[in-house]
């Protein structure tokens, strides 16, 4: 479990530390706190409980209208600012000193026009685009000029840029471009959503999540660990991985997916992006245990 992580978004919140952190885990990702005391507090938890700490960028709320930076936008005027707010972001990170700063790629989000995306939340009309108006090219340009600008950076600030799967098209998942590119700028890891992607596969014709956890597992900084069921009638959410979560009964294959982050990448950090709250304080530990032994274990319980 010294890999584990736990989330920390819009406060730092006492009541959530006592119920969902373990003595031993590697640490905290927090994302959108409303207030400066909140950093305070997490600074100094990580002092007296020896973790470390990763930014969801951004860290603080309110700097901008949109939570994501929009750094693939087509206008470079949107491009731009996109990289300012980065840079202030990382200039008032210096004192918290984050392992690693992640951020949601890519976006705007490229939509593959043929896929109904109603079930997918954006919170406003400049996060996606459609793939019939951004081309492969275009993209494989952009992203590099991002690769090669956020490389510098995390040199210069001295984290590791973390890119975090959005919906994807066919240009991350039926072509090579991303895997150059991680490639020729292997400061830059990715994040892999267990929930982003079984809900995808649900919603796209075209995509299964299992082969792109395995072409993309081993270049992967931290997952995001959670699960969703989804049935005609429904779709629950940000639900903690267990054993008797069965995809019969509409649940993603965890124990799939943790098999093949295993095989790729026994190192990787999983961060713990679930509801809490959905269980109870024994199914809890149970999550925690289940997942330790299905990354250690060829044949977990």
């Amino acid at each position: 479990m010294k890999r584990f992580l736990i989330g920390q978004y819009g406060s730092f919140d006492e009541q959530k530390m006592e119920c969902d952190f373990r003595d031993g885990f590697y640490g905290i990702e927090a994302c959108l706190f409303e207030n400066e005391s909140d950093t305070q507090k997490l600074l100094s938890a990580s002092r007296v409980r020896d973790f470390r700490i990763g930014v969801h960028f951004p860290l603080r709320a309110g700097k901008s209208l949109l939570r994501d930076a929009l750094f693939l936008d087509a206008d470079k005027h949107v491009r731009d600012e996109a990289l300012r707010l980065i840079r202030n972001e990382l200039d008032y990170l210096r004192n918290v000193r984050p392992d690693y700063v992640l951020f949601h790629y890519p976006k705007p989000v490229i939509l593959d026009d043929r896929v109904n995306w109603d079930k997918w939340h954006f919170s406003d009309r400049t996060e996606y685009v459609y793939d019939s108006d951004y081309s492969l090219e275009l993209f494989a340009e952009r992203s590099d000029q991002l690769f090669a600008w956020l490389s510098a950076a995390s040199r210069e600030y001295g984290f590791t840029p973390v890119l975090e799967f959005d919906a994807l098209n066919s240009y991350i998942y039926e072509h090579d471009v991303l895997e150059a590119l991680l490639k020729k700028y292997p400061d830059i890891r990715l994040c892999l959503d267990t929930g982003r992607l079984f809900l995808q596969q649900n919603v796209d014709p075209s995509f299964q999540a299992l082969p792109v956890i395995r072409k993309y597992a081993k270049y992967a900084e931290v997952i995001h660990l959670w699960n969703l069921q989804y049935t005609k009638s429904s779709v629950k959410l940000r639900y903690p991985v267990l054993p008797e979560q069965r995809p019969e009964d509409g649940w993603a294959p965890i124990v799939d997916y943790l098999t093949v982050i295993r095989e790729e990448n026994p190192q990787v950090k999983i961060q713990f992006e679930h509801r809490s709250d959905l269980v109870s304080h024994e199914d809890l530990q149970r999550c925690y245990e289940w997942v330790d032994e299905c990354l250690r274990s060829t044949n977990p319980g």
